[in-house]
């Protein structure tokens, strides 16, 4: 589990291909008291951690990671937003992250307001339906908050130390984005539909209990 503050910018050195791909990442602060075995958000996915020395750290992922995640896309050289697991003693500055990406957005638009940025990306229904206004949505890892939400976007508003700790802001248009929608948002839907699925599908939601939430 993770919180979405991003601890650091790392580097990607290396990715190998084939049908074991493994990614070799240069890092500082989250070797600190890394060991292998030990979980790491790359760019908001949960990797294991594989080996390591003083600078930097290697992952193994799978090819069906590379291919629903951003990383596969990736370049010797590349930035990547890093956040170790959260510990139990742990702040909860974010929101919780499981490191399991739902899918790419795609930024279309950036703008500058004062000393705020704008950053606006795309994203399919299945992401879009859980993005609402003033909610969290982890991109690239990172938690953030809603600040706009159309049919087929939403648009988030960084802080200047926020642009300088995350990797957004230095992407450009059309850049692949991994989002993860919040966890609660998943489990409210799903307790409001009455937990069942049929055939694969989920039922249609339940307004009585709708109701006994307050909704």
């Amino acid at each position: 589990m993770f919180t979405g503050l991003i601890e650091e910018i790392g580097t990607l050195r290396h990715l190998s291909g084939g049908t074991t791909p493994r990614l070799t990442i240069g890092a500082r602060t989250v070797l600190e008291g890394t060991q292998v075995g030990d979980s790491i958000a790359v760019n908001g996915a949960c990797l294991t951690v594989t080996a390591l020395d003083d600078r930097s750290f290697t992952v193994d992922a799978m090819p069906e990671t590379l291919r629903q995640t951003n990383l596969g896309r990736l370049l010797p050289g590349s930035p990547v937003n890093l956040e170790r697991a959260l510990t139990p003693a742990g702040r909860l500055g974010g929101h919780l992250v499981q490191g399991h990406v739902d899918g790419m957005g795609k930024i279309v638009r950036k703008e500058r307001e004062g000393n705020a940025l704008w950053v606006t990306i795309a994203a399919p229904a299945e992401i879009m339906r859980y993005v609402v206004p003033r909610g969290f949505v982890a991109v690239d890892g990172a938690s953030l908050t809603v600040a706009r939400v159309e049919q087929d976007r939403f648009a988030v508003s960084l802080i200047p130390h926020t642009q300088s700790h995350i990797t957004l802001s230095q992407q450009p248009g059309g850049y692949p984005a991994n989002l993860e929608v919040d966890i609660v948002a998943k489990y409210v839907e799903r307790l409001l539909q009455g937990g069942a699925v049929e055939g694969g599908k989920t039922g249609s939601v339940d307004w009585e209990r709708l109701a006994q939430y307050g909704f």
